[in-house]
Order: structure tokens, then sequence, then C-alpha cells
């Protein structure tokens, strides 16, 4: 596969939770792209649906009570919802792998980290154990843990949230994936181990051209490490960009809401605007666009309470849900 050569292909996804309350519509709609060797980062507040996009890609969302109930996830070639569980896992963990968000949930409190690790290499590598656990002790040096022949025979418990951190990326990176999916990685960290682990992650990808979805809520990140960027809200994504045309000029009135929202230093720095509201409940999301009890144009705009702007390209590699964005066909 060829560089920018698209990688996966995720296309009208939608995956949904039966409760007893009524279905929870988590994902509606979604639609996104990622090369290979890029860094596509998925944004938005907690609750709008990135970490169950992750999951329905790696076909881990429990069932029931949820349920991929419309769309396509394409992986080079292969139609991942088309294929049995045992073909899936061949791929999970091998081909795409993931980093979840906390690491000591994520981890067996019961097996040692390098046991952990072995498993994986053994189940897709195919290779003896005594081969499996020296490349386990090469991972974990290669995530710059220090002394890994003794780290190798720890426990999750006897190390730091970090330390943990880098265990779960050598994990993932144990099979070499082409894909790696990387779910709010450095949650709970202070800012020196975050910027270990974002660095570990540029570092890792240089050296084997794997491509990252990077699922944050954190726009620093974003600004620094990403290529291209989909802004997700309510369970649809309402804008995509390369990331410096994002950050340099926002369409949607929520990117531009966020964005505000960042901390900026200097003695003229303006006072941090906030988004009022919270995050509409998925079992009752409003009428037409679900930003508009939030937002300052379509708060009281009829259209926008009523009809559901559709994700449209308005410029050349960008697109945007919004009946009042820049160059919105139907304005």
């Amino acid at each position: 596969m060829a560089e920018n050569e698209t990688l996966l292909n995720v296309n009208s996804l939608s995956t949904h939770f039966f409760t007893e309350d009524g279905v929870a519509k988590a994902v509606q709609d979604v639609s996104f792209s990622i090369k290979r060797g890029e860094t596509f980062a998925l944004v938005g507040e907690s609750g709008c649906g990135k970490s169950v996009t992750a999951l329905s890609i790696m076909r881990l969302v429990p069932e029931p009570p949820g349920r991929i109930a419309a769309g396509e996830i394409v992986f080079g070639t292969k139609s991942l919802l088309a294929l049995s569980e045992k073909r899936m896992r061949s791929i999970r963990g091998n081909k795409i792998a993931m980093i979840f968000q906390e690491p000591m949930t994520s981890l067996n409190p019961v097996y040692t980290v390098g046991a952990q690790i072995v498993e994986a290499i053994r189940l897709h590598q195919k290779k003896g154990e005594s081969q499996a656990w020296a490349d386990a002790v090469a991972m974990l040096g290669r995530v710059g843990i220090a002394d890994p022949q003794q780290r190798v025979l720890e426990y999750p418990h006897q190390m730091s949230g970090g330390m943990r951190q880098r265990v779960m990326i050598a994990m993932a990176i144990s099979c070499e994936p082409e894909l790696l999916i990387a779910d709010e990685p450095t949650t709970a960290l202070d800012v020196t181990i975050q910027a270990q682990i974002l660095d570990l992650l540029d570092e890792l990808q240089e050296q084997s051209g794997m491509s990252i979805l990077l699922i944050t809520h954190d726009l620093g990140i974003v600004a620094e490490r990403a290529d291209r960027v989909a802004v997700m809200y309510a369970s649809r994504i309402v804008e995509t960009a390369q990331a410096g045309e994002l950050f340099r000029e926002p369409l949607h009135p929520y990117t531009q809401g966020l964005l505000k929202s960042l901390p900026r230093l200097g003695v003229n720095a303006e006072r941090l605007e906030t988004i009022l509201g919270t995050v509409p409940d998925p079992l009752d999301f409003p009428s037409g666009c679900k930003f508009h009890p939030r937002c300052p144009i379509g708060c009281d705009d009829q259209r926008c309470q009523s009809v559901e702007p559709q994700l449209r390209e308005v410029q050349q590699g960008r697109c945007v849900a919004c009946w009042y964005a820049k160059g919105y066909e139907g304005k």
C-alpha cells in the first residue's frame, strides 16, 4: 500500500445501545478515512461518541446492549463488519491495535506485564515462548522502561501510571500494527509524562510508518500532533479539516467554541469563554441540529431547530455540518 493511500475507511457508521430507557444512539452516520502514516485526531467533549467509534472499529462493542446498526468499516481491502469473529481476532491486536484510556483496568492484575505481552506475541506472531519473552523485554526497552529484564517480571500494581501506559503501548506495538488507536493515551498522567508518551508515539510512528487514530478532548495535543482532525458532537462529526486549517479558521460554531475555551499566555490574554449547557443525552437528542440549544447562532433559528444539517464538503478537504458555516450549500 503506497503512502497517502487510504488505510481505514469508515462510512456512515451508526452504533446504538438498547436499554430499558430506550435506544441510546451513541454514534450516528459517522464517516472518515485515515491514510497510511498519518495521525488523524477525533476530538470532542466527553460523551460525544469518540470511544464508541473506536470500539466499533475494533468490533469490541458489547452485545447486548450495543450493536453496530449501520455502516461500513473497510481496513485495507477487508470489510471488518463482514468478517467472522475468528478472522477479526487475527486482525485485532495484530494489524489494528488499541491503547485504552486507563491502563490499570486494561492490564490483568494477576499476570506479570511480561506474560501479557508474550501472550499477544505468541497469539499473532506464532513465535516460541523463549523468543516471545525476548521480544517482550525488547519491547519494554523500546518504550523507554529502564531495566526491562526486571520489569518484565513485575505486576501492574508495582508500576507507576506512566510506566503502565508504556506497557500498554509496548503490548499494542508488539505485533507492529498498521493502525494504532490511542484513546485518551495521556489521561490521568502528569504533564511531563504526557509529553514523554506522545513523543514516544511520534517516534514509533516514524520508525514503523503506522497510522494513528488519536482520540482526545485536548486541543493542545491535536495542534501539536495531528495531521487531520474530525470534530465530534453528540454522536456526529460536525467538521473535518487539516489541523492547521481548523485552528486558523474553524467553521462550525462548536469548533469555534472549543478553540475559544483554550487558555492563552500573555498580558493581553482574554478571559476564557465557555460553551453554555452540556452535551445532550443520547436517549433524548434535540430535534434539528443537535448543537442548536447551545449555539449562539442557531438557538433562535427555526431551520436549525427543525432540520439537521448534513456533513458536506465546503472546501477541498474541508467538511462541515452547519447551515451558517462559510460556503455551506443551501445556506
